[in-house]
């Protein structure tokens, strides 16, 4: 807890990606006390993780079968999606606004991107790169609506869409969406994988970072957003990393092919349908 003094790689196998250790949680805010909360959290994970005899893992073997060997308690079970009946995606409170769907339809296969920041720089960079774009709006670093460029909303009404809370899962997997704008968020990233789709990424937050390093470096499926010197992920460089990825066909192909390895590792005799089996048997000893 506290400042970290040294920026140094952490390590902990050849096959897993490094991390730095400014990344922990708890150094991504000055404050004191939210940095003891973080710590506490993460202590507390560890303790729970030393007490259980299994873990269930929103994952699937293929993905991280390295991080499974280190773990023996680990069972992936994943990538654990909502049906189609559900109205909200996991974990979320809000209701969807379903006019998106609508919007989508009326779009070219693969002309879209998702995104879930809206800043003024990531406003002005998507409308530079000319795409189709269906954002959800909402700021939850300060449960405010994000502040838009002026004129912003008039100009977008002709390729874009702007909603509240967009039903994630179902709007991934929507054939119009070319990539996924995202902070890297291991749920968003499962879904993401699911969907076979590439990712644009913009981590802020703990493990988002290491997430991050698996699609850019690992599974090879998305592209790094880099800050200038000012520290800002600049309009241009949005732009730029858009054009870069629509027009990637390796990244397509490697996207296509984590989903159906992700769709066969749920059904019947997979990895994750498996390991299911297996915990069932253990309740029942």
């Amino acid at each position: 807890m506290g400042t970290v003094l040294r920026n140094e790689l952490i390590i902990l196998s050849k096959d897993i990606p490094a991390w730095s250790s400014t990344e922990f949680s708890w150094c991504n805010t000055s404050d004191p006390k939210l940095q003891k909360i973080f710590f506490e959290n993460v202590l507390s994970i560890k303790q729970s993780v030393e007490l259980s005899t299994r873990l269930l893992c929103n994952t699937f073997y293929e993905l991280n079968s390295p991080i499974s060997q280190l773990l023996p308690k680990m069972l992936p079970v994943g990538p654990l999606l909502t049906s189609d009946e559900q109205t909200r995606s996991t974990g979320s409170l809000r209701l969807h606004d379903s006019t998106c769907w609508n919007w989508l339809n009326e779009q070219l296969v693969v002309t879209a991107v998702f995104s879930q920041h809206q800043f003024l720089e990531l406003a002005l960079g998507l409308e530079l790169a000319g795409k189709a774009v269906k954002e959800s709006s909402l700021d939850l670093t300060n449960r405010s609506f994000a502040e838009y460029p002026d004129g912003f909303k008039g100009k977008v009404a002709s390729w874009g869409k702007i909603v509240e809370w967009a039903p994630q899962e179902k709007v991934l997997g929507h054939p119009a969406i070319a990539c996924f704008f995202t902070h890297c968020g291991w749920n968003s990233t499962m879904e993401g994988v699911s969907s076979g789709v590439p990712f644009l990424c913009w981590p802020y937050f703990g493990d988002q970072f290491h997430n991050r390093s698996y699609i850019c470096d690992v599974w090879k499926v998305g592209l790094r957003l880099e800050y200038d010197e000012n520290k800002i992920v600049s309009r241009h460089e949005i732009k730029n990393k858009i054009e870069k990825l629509v027009s990637d066909d390796d990244m397509k192909v490697n996207s296509l092919k984590l989903k159906e390895i992700a769709r066969k590792s749920i059904e019947k005799g997979g990895s994750s349908c498996k390991n299911l089996e297996r915990f069932v048997q253990h309740l029942k000893k």
